[in-house]
């Protein structure tokens, strides 16, 4: 016989380890309601990976039931944890989906570019080399005292992103026809930034984009030898930071375009 004690020791000990179970498997089922939430309402992902979402929503829903109707800790936790596992699988089903359809359509917008290239070869040199120049300077250059500068605007990339949209491409087509028939001319690459945030990050965000442009170029043919690039980060801002459109003037990458002789202007 267990003295009474001892029995009621044993009863207490049992009440806690139940206790630390419920707090356990309620924390688990919270985690993948959590986790279920954010998938059902991402568009993208419902569409990428629809059968995760739906055994997400099976096992979060049995998982609910047993915590309901008192199952087992270990089973409302195995089936809160199936759930939080689909609705991972689902995620990264989607994100691979999007890097996929990202990188066809950037395929897409490059072989576009590179036949464009082709259809202007077959325009006379001279009558080509004249009607470019006037288009590089009507589009988006000007002259400074450093040399012929083209300014690529924040509109061209998604906040915070390096990738240049394919609204961008027009004026990098008519740079690269430019320098395809201007053989001696090169240019330096310049990433500036608003002062937002950290002035590490900026100065980093700044010489990948400038980097996205360079890299673009070099698909399309044009000699990396040709490039520098430079990132400058929050530094010599076009207008003041203090409004929201002094920032997006901040926000650009400049092209600095050389002399006929490969002669480029000073840098900063």
């Amino acid at each position: 016989m267990i003295p009474k004690v001892a029995q009621g020791c044993i009863l207490l000990s049992l009440a806690l380890l139940s206790g630390c179970a419920s707090q356990s498997s309620e924390l688990v089922l919270h985690e993948a309601e959590a986790s279920f939430q954010k998938v059902k309402e991402d568009p993208d992902v419902l569409r990428s990976a629809p059968k995760d979402v739906i055994r997400a929503s099976e096992s979060l829903a049995r998982a609910e039931r047993l915590a309901t109707y008192w199952g087992s800790g270990e089973d409302v936790e195995h089936y809160a944890f199936l759930s939080q596992r689909y609705s991972q699988i689902a995620r990264q089903h989607a994100d691979l989906n999007l890097s996929q359809e990202r990188l066809a359509r950037l395929e897409l917008e490059r072989e576009r570019l590179q036949l464009a290239l082709r259809e202007a070869k077959l325009l006379g040199a001279q009558q080509q080399g004249q009607w470019l120049e006037e288009q590089v300077v009507n589009l988006a250059a000007s002259e400074t005292d450093r040399g012929l500068v083209m300014t690529l605007g924040d509109v061209l990339f998604d906040a915070g992103r390096t990738e240049l949209k394919a609204s961008a491409n027009r004026t990098i087509l008519k740079l690269v026809q430019f320098l395809q028939i201007n053989p001696r001319r090169t240019i330096r690459i310049e990433g500036y930034t608003d002062n937002s945030g950290v002035a590490a990050e900026n100065l980093e965000l700044s010489r990948a984009r400038a980097q996205a442009v360079a890299d673009l170029l070099a698909d399309l043919g044009i000699d990396t030898g040709r490039v520098e690039v430079k990132g400058y980060g929050e530094a010599h801002p076009l207008a003041e930071n203090a409004s929201a459109k002094g920032r997006a003037q901040n926000r650009r990458v400049e092209i600095l375009i050389s002399d006929e002789k490969g002669v480029l202007g000073g840098g900063r």
